[in-house]
């Protein structure tokens, strides 16, 4: 990460499932019951992980179909769809968790004054919700879903809008993530993009192409800080 690219950093936006929390268990846990439900084969949860990032509309979708691409009948998907939401809902938090270290990389950005946002595909009340139920909710000004705006990640709009609730320059915001959404809204937004090594993306594979390739990979979420604080520190001198 370089000092130019920081030197103006004023607020960092966070995807939420992959990076901040692990919440496949519960997210499995309920495509596998919406299966049952609908009388369908019942996937495995490494199956369903590798379906998430795009919103519970679009995982509904791929449970169903057991594909990536395919969408499901209409009337089968809505049935699914509204069990999920139910099922989901009643079980947000039963298996989810922050990461290791979230809550310390959270702080001491806290510490240096920068607004935190999360940006995230998963609904908005959803989000919400489990970031209250995590204990992590304090530590944001403002959460923008994938059923927020009238577009989601990988366009750039959430992250440009965000800026301007904030009422600062979006080039002047990190977006932090694990997948390649996260990543191509950065890059389409002008943003400084930060990948995680431990969610549900592969990085490493990401890397590899210069059109998904983060600015800076990081294992914890205190290394932001670790990158961030001696620039801060130079400025107050």
């Amino acid at each position: 990460m370089t000092t130019a690219a920081l030197e103006h950093v004023q607020a960092v936006a966070f995807d939420l499932d992959g990076t901040l929390c692990d919440s496949v268990p519960d997210l499995a846990a309920a495509a596998q019951a919406m299966c049952a439900h609908l009388g369908l084969p019942v996937l495995p949860t490494q199956t369903v992980e590798s379906y998430v990032g795009d919103g519970i509309s679009k995982l509904v979708h791929r449970v169903i179909t057991n594909d990536r691409e395919k969408e499901a009948d209409p009337e089968i998907w809505e049935k699914g769809f509204v069990f999920f939401m139910q099922y989901y809902r009643e079980h947000l938090s039963d298996f989810t968790r922050p990461y290791p270290e979230t809550e310390a990389g959270l702080g001491l950005l806290k510490s240096l004054g920068i607004p935190l946002v999360v940006i995230t595909n998963k609904n908005e009340i959803l989000a919400a919700e489990l970031l209250k139920q995590l204990n992590l909710d304090d530590y944001f000004s403002l959460v923008l879903g994938g059923d927020s705006l009238t577009e989601k990640k990988p366009s750039p709009l959430p992250l440009q809008h965000a800026a301007e609730v904030l009422g600062i320059d979006v080039a002047n915001m990190l977006m932090v993530g694990d997948s390649k959404n996260d990543i191509l809204a950065a890059k389409a937004a002008g943003c400084f993009s930060i990948g995680v090594t431990f969610g549900y993306g592969d990085m490493t594979l990401l890397s590899q192409d210069k059109a998904t390739k983060p600015d800076l990979l990081i294992r914890t979420l205190p290394e932001i800080y670790e990158n961030l604080q001696p620039q801060k520190n130079k400025d107050e001198e």
